[in-house]
């Protein structure tokens, strides 16, 4: 394996730099008066798509100066910033949808982090989840399980309606094989229906 397993208190931590990035990074994008803020309860019919390709761009060029201001050290952790196709290819599926979905319910993981667990460390999360929303006031927290994908996720958007959410990944060690194979399987169909639009 490519990474050693973490424990509760390392997750706490990583939750706790990425809520203090996030909101620097916002603030430093968002709060300069020269980029329009676009409430992200709205749908896509409101929010241009350039904003969001804007804002991935800026993100894209700067994520790795402001992860400098975090206290990583100790923590074992990826993460990345979305390409502009998947971002691209997202926007098309949404906007395909009958029903309609506000932007920052789907466009969530711009910036994605991802950490894993032990087994018997992953079992504790389900009693911190709570806890760490509204101890940090995250946007939200769910378990995610599927036929071929189970983990946590957890978003961050700083109770500001105009910020984008980020996402961390949180995996049981026992669960990577399948996850990765799952999320393998979802780019290669995302790569062939990019190239067929090309």
């Amino acid at each position: 394996m490519y990474f050693n397993s973490s424990s509760i208190e390392d997750v706490e931590k990583l939750i706790k730099q990425i809520n203090l990035i996030h909101e620097r990074y916002s603030n430093d994008y968002f709060e300069t008066g020269i980029v329009q803020k676009y409430n992200l309860k709205k749908t896509l019919t409101t929010v241009p798509q350039n904003h969001i390709l804007n804002y991935r761009l800026n993100l894209h060029e700067s994520i790795n100066d402001y992860m400098i201001y975090g206290d990583f050290r100790g923590l074992d952790f990826r993460y990345r910033v979305k390409t502009t196709e998947a971002i691209l290819n997202k926007i098309q599926r949404f906007k395909e949808r009958t029903e309609k979905y506000p932007i920052h319910k789907w466009m969530n993981d711009i910036f994605g982090a991802r950490i894993i667990l032990s087994s018997e460390e992953f079992k504790k999360l389900e009693g911190s989840l709570d806890f760490w929303t509204n101890e940090f006031h995250l946007k939200s927290s769910y378990e995610k399980r599927t036929a071929s994908y189970h983990g946590y996720h957890i978003y961050f958007q700083n109770e500001k309606n105009y910020f984008f959410p980020w996402e961390l990944q949180i995996w049981d060690e026992k669960d990577v094989k399948n996850n990765i194979e799952s999320h393998i399987k979802y780019k290669r169909s995302f790569s062939n229906l990019y190239s067929e639009q090309i």
